[in-house]
């Protein structure tokens, strides 16, 4: 089931309404999940940010902010793709000159 979430996670991680496209009111822009190699305060990525930046992707891709009935099954797998894509991906890559992860 798609969550309605109204508004964006800006680059901070805070949940705030931001500029939204003229295209059906999506917002533009995903927040950057992996931490700069030199932030050594960034926060912990959840589980909970990789599958909104994911939901965000789908929507984005399919111009549907919510999809139809006979279209949710598939944009919900979508979304389940893209959060297993993510979280293999962000526990996959080697920041250079980020401390070893504890």
């Amino acid at each position: 089931m798609v969550p309605d979430v109204p508004d964006c996670p800006d680059r901070r991680g805070s949940r705030t309404a931001l500029p939204r496209a003229q295209d059906g009111g999506m917002c533009r822009s995903i927040k950057t999940l992996r931490p700069m190699a030199h932030d050594e305060a960034a926060e912990t990525v959840t589980d909970d940010d990789v599958r909104a930046a994911a939901l965000q992707y789908v929507r984005k891709v399919s111009g549907f902010r919510k999809p139809a009935g006979h279209n949710e099954a598939v944009f919900d797998r979508a979304v389940d793709a893209v959060t297993r894509a993510t979280t293999e991906l962000l526990a996959d890559l080697e920041v250079r000159g980020a401390r070893a992860r504890s």
